[in-house]
């Protein structure tokens, strides 16, 4: 079955590093709430706010151990006036035999104010 995982966590402020150790942060927590192996992953998709331009979030996944040949692409989010700042989403689509409602979604940091109904956790470094 085919299903979609979705995150998102935000950053400080515009920094290549905090950009991927955040990123990598919420993806391994996609990753172990979900139970994930790279071959039941289709794609990574990653999109950022405006605000953000100082590295691609995707580099994150490269230093994940068997994540090299997942496809992963970044995009900017649509500019909505008074939307969340300094944001990262992640869309993981991934083949997993589980229910819709079993799919765990992680929001991370201010993202918590995105989906409160979803956030598993709350980043207590925010």
């Amino acid at each position: 079955m085919i299903r979609g995982i979705r995150g998102a966590t935000t950053v400080h402020r515009n920094d290549g590093d905090e950009i991927i150790a955040e990123t990598e942060k919420l993806v391994l927590q996609m990753i172990e709430a979900n139970q994930l192996v790279p071959e039941q992953v289709a794609s990574v998709l990653l999109s950022v706010t405006d605000d953000l331009n100082a590295a691609f979030p995707a580099k994150a996944l490269r230093t994940i151990e068997g994540w090299a040949h997942v496809p992963v692409m970044c995009m900017r989010e649509i500019p909505v006036p008074d939307s969340l700042p300094k944001c990262i989403r992640v869309m993981m689509t991934v083949n997993v035999d589980i229910p819709q409602k079993e799919v765990k979604h992680i929001y991370l940091r201010e993202a918590v104010s995105l989906r409160p109904d979803f956030s598993l956790t709350r980043d207590e470094n925010s």
